[in-house]
Order: structure tokens, then sequence, then C-alpha cells
């Protein structure tokens, strides 16, 4: 472990960590992993699972990675809490990496560089590219949407006033749930407190956009989100749950007049997910 991420703000835990939260078996686990060893500041990984399978053995033996097993019935919200939870006992900043993502390598030094800036940061996080299944980049609304709801986070020294850090979630969740990394003293545990299955990021995060801290955004991308068949987000939106829950988000932000334009506005983003996905309008 690099000596810059093992000076600890409480002794024997060290300044960052990735805890990998992985489910079932995928394609994708491997190369995350090398991209989370290839950080050019290296951190502690760990690997986080309620599905045990041969494929978390193999790997963690490979790569000489603690495996971490939750029982129970897994779930979003309690895979996510896990991960998390286990990252904070040895970390005060916490990653929770998605096994089908893929990050770049200046992903933790621009981290580490913004928190070293503002101690106060209680959420990091960072533009993103959109890859298929193959690793290449595809165009999309989505990020460009995300960028302009991110707008007042531009300016960091009001980025800890709650409603500068609200203001990237009010017309949407502006922010991408796999780019954030949480300062675990600032946010607490739980940190997932909902039972939403598809927007239970962006509440969460409007959550903690109340509490003490500042929101830090790195305007460039320092990781990919990746767009297959089989993710989670595609699941959700099949089953149109991602739609049900963002519209639930709206009225209680906004009323239900206001949530029906604005779900209206917002599915139009949704057009790069539904042509990798094979989903029809429906």
């Amino acid at each position: 472990m690099g000596e810059n991420v093992r000076k600890a703000g409480e002794a024997g835990r060290a300044e960052h960590i990735f805890a990998l939260a992985a489910y079932g078996e995928s394609p994708y686990l491997e190369l995350q992993i090398q991209a989370l060893r290839a950080q050019t500041v290296p951190s502690e990984i760990l690997l986080c699972s309620a599905t045990e399978n041969p494929q978390l053995h193999t790997l963690a033996a490979r790569y000489g990675l603690p495996l971490l097993l939750r029982q129970g019935e897994p779930n979003l919200r309690d895979d996510w809490n896990f991960a998390y939870e286990e990252g904070r006992k040895r970390a005060r900043l916490v990653t929770i990496a998605h096994q089908d993502d893929f990050y770049y390598s200046n992903y933790t030094a621009e981290l580490l560089r913004a928190y070293r800036e503002f101690p106060d940061m209680s959420v990091f996080c960072c533009r993103y590219d959109t890859i298929d299944g193959a690793g290449r980049r595809i165009p999309g609304k989505a990020e460009w949407v995300k960028r302009l709801l991110r707008f007042r986070l531009r300016n960091r020294s009001r980025a800890d006033q709650t409603a500068v850090k609200r203001s990237a979630l009010l017309f949407g969740n502006g922010i991408g749930c796999p780019t954030c990394t949480y300062n675990s003293v600032l946010c607490g545990a739980p940190l997932f407190r909902n039972d939403y299955r598809f927007i239970i990021d962006w509440d969460t995060l409007l959550r903690l956009s109340a509490l003490p801290g500042r929101f830090i955004c790195v305007e460039k991308p320092l990781m990919a989100y990746r767009v297959h068949a089989g993710a989670e987000t595609m699941q959700q939106m099949k089953s149109h749950n991602r739609e049900r829950e963002e519209e639930e988000e709206f009225r209680k932000l906004h009323g239900p007049l206001l949530a029906k334009l604005l779900l209206r506005l917002y599915r139009s983003s949704y057009s790069t997910y539904r042509r990798k996905g094979g989903i029809g309008e429906g």
C-alpha cells in the first residue's frame, strides 16, 4: 500500500479503501480488480459479496484480496451497506466500487488531492465515461444532463452549503453513484437507509446533502460506467421500476404536476441505455 495512503486520521485506519461489491459471477470483475490495482496511488481493496461462488474465491486468491461474505439474501441496500461498513472499519474514505465498471488509474490520486484541499469533504464524485460491454466509449445525453445539474458544485468554496449540494439533486440525480467516495466519519452508518431498488443512491445523497460536509466534484472522467444487457440498470428499466421510483422522488421534491414533466424530460436521457439493452419504449 502506498505510504501516502497509510496516513490515517485515526490510529490503524488508512485514508482510502475500495470496497468492491460483487454480485454473482461477472465477466468484468477481474478487469475491475486490475483497474483498482493499477491506481497510481495504491489503496487497499476488499472483495465483498452476499453471493459466494468459485469466481470470487479464485480472484481473491489470485490477487491476494480479502474476501468478505455477508450472510442473508442479496439485495442492493444490504450489500452496499455491508461493503461500506467493512470499508469504514479500515479507512476514512470508502469507495463502493461496482463490479462491472472501470476506474481510471488517476481516480485515487484525484480523490486524495481533493480531500487534502477540503478535509470537510463528505462526498467525492466526478465525471464518467459510458462504455459498452466491450469497453467502447458510447455517446449519450445522460452525462451531459448530469454535468448541467452539477454546475453549482463547481464553486467549491460554497459546496458545503445545503442549497448548493441539493442543486445537483433537485431536478434529477446529477451525481453518478459509482463515481462516489464517502467520508465515513461525516456520513456515518448505515449509509443507505431507504428501500429503493434503483434510486437508492439519489435518495441517500439528498439525505447527505443536509448534513455537515462538502460535496466535491472533479469535472473530468475518472472512471467508466458500463452499460450492458445484464446490468441492474437494464433490469430496473425493463420492469419500469426506475420510472416509478424516479417519479416518486420527483413528487416528494416538487409535487405531482411538476414531477410528471420532469420525468418526461429525464426519460429522454435513457436512450443510450435502451439502445444497448435492447429495451423498447413500451
